[in-house]
């Protein structure tokens, strides 16, 4: 089921090897081309060219953009009692290890009388988006907002599809999300259009300062194309998932945690690492056996089978190593001996979960970290979704008389350097020079 790339004679050099290992072939400049009609039609309509944009994509138009709030209290107390549980285990795990993760301001003594705070201040508003297509995401509603809140951001509005079966409302366990969490101001908003109108804002609506959360590649685009206007976290990609394994690992347990990312969407990503046949063989098997059995196994079967997956066959863990580095994948999970020693050896992943009873799954969930999470690569360079997303670093200057004049001859110097002689007199004018 799954393709094979073999590298056991030796392993190319780094650019060559990016190029050969399997991957999502995403093309995000021509959906932008795609969405700029779509966004422009927002700034200048407003809200109602967005629930007019609803009505053609997503087959209902909202009664309006923010849903009341007796529809958000409706959905919490309709929640299943076992899911509403389940959620607040998310929660409670999700808080706890956020609420570390806050920067505390530090004051540097330079010289003197010379000092440099850096102050950590959250964004005011943020726009947070929850999916809706194949898949209802609550859980994304967490990991949105929880490090918002952590962060101290004053305004959350949370961006989701309209739902034909729901009468144009986000589907009602992420309302109920959004209640459970203290977010009273949601928008029945999604897509390029949802993203847009978050930006732009109207009269009726306020414009958001960053839109954060994952979404289609036409979400994806809107994101690309409105930045600069307003922050964004990263640009969400389909979902990956690369496992290290050696011939200690389980094969049901990796076949499993395989198909567990790949039921997400036909694009998804599965890549086995492995310096192992015989954990091949039984993989295999183990996925025609698991695949026939799921409930998405159309879905699941495109994307195992899609050039984006695969196996990677390695001489040893230490080549291994060097592979998911540079695949640096969103999800990495190290099934091998020594689970954690290996796991301290890479570099670049969004995430990491280490040995046989930490898998995907659990990090999606329930285990206190984020599943939000850079895809394509960019693990290599950016960091999943935390508290420090939300939060600006500004530095605070201030030098007493004494202090400025102690630097000032340097400060002179470097002006004239770099013939900027107004910046010297800035320094001397204060000193009758």
């Amino acid at each position: 089921m799954l393709r094979r790339l073999d590298l056991r004679s030796g392993l190319p050099r780094t650019a060559e090897l990016r190029g050969l290992l399997p991957r999502a072939a995403v093309d995000v400049d021509a959906a932008v081309e795609q969405v700029r009609p779509i966004v422009e039609a927002v700034r200048t309509g407003g809200a109602a060219a967005a629930l007019d944009l609803c009505e053609k994509f997503d087959k209902v138009r909202p009664e309006q953009v923010r849903v009341p709030a007796q529809a958000l209290a409706d959905a919490l107390a309709a929640l299943d009692p076992a899911v509403r549980e389940a959620l607040e285990i998310s929660i409670e795990r999700a808080r706890k290890v956020h609420a570390d993760q806050v920067r505390r301001d530090v004051t540097t003594s330079v010289v003197p009388g010379g000092t440099v705070t850096e102050r950590y201040l959250p964004v005011r508003r943020v726009g947070l988006y929850a999916p809706g297509g194949l898949a209802v995401y609550p859980s994304s509603v967490v990991m949105n907002v929880v490090p918002a809140q952590a962060a101290g951001v004053e305004s959350l509005v949370l961006l989701s599809p309209p739902q034909a079966e729901h009468g144009g409302l986000p589907h009602p366990t992420v309302l109920a999300a959004a209640a459970l969490l203290g977010v009273d101001e949601v928008w029945a908003v999604g897509g390029a259009q949802g993203v847009a109108l978050a930006a732009y804002g109207d009269g009726d609506v306020e414009p958001v300062d960053m839109v954060t959360g994952p979404g289609n590649i036409y979400v994806t685009a809107a994101k690309r194309l409105l930045r600069g206007l307003i922050g964004i976290d990263a640009e969400a990609g389909t979902t990956e998932i690369a496992v290290l394994a050696d011939d200690t690992a389980d094969p049901v347990h990796v076949a499993a945690d395989l198909i567990s990312q790949a039921e997400h969407d036909p694009n998804a990503a599965s890549v086995l690492v492995t310096d192992s046949e015989e954990l091949l063989a039984a993989v295999e098997a183990e996925l025609e056996r698991q695949v026939a059995a799921t409930k998405h196994h159309e879905r699941i079967k495109i994307a195992l089978t899609g050039p984006q997956s695969g196996v990677v066959l390695v001489e040893d863990i230490d080549d291994g190593v060097r592979v998911v580095d540079a695949y640096a994948a969103e999800h990495l999970e190290i099934q091998t001996r020594d689970a954690r020693d290996v796991a301290h050896r890479v570099r670049n992943a969004g995430a990491i979960f280490v040995g046989p009873w930490s898998p995907v799954s659990l990090g999606d969930y329930c285990a206190g970290s984020n599943h939000v999470l850079p895809t394509g690569g960019c693990a290599r360079h950016s960091g999943g979704l935390s508290v420090q997303t939300f939060l600006r670093g500004v530095h605070v200057v201030e030098y007493t008389e004494e202090a400025l004049r102690d630097v000032a001859d340097a400060v002179v110097t470097l002006a004239t350097a770099e013939d900027l002689p107004a910046h010297g007199q800035a320094i001397t004018a204060r000193f009758g020079r």
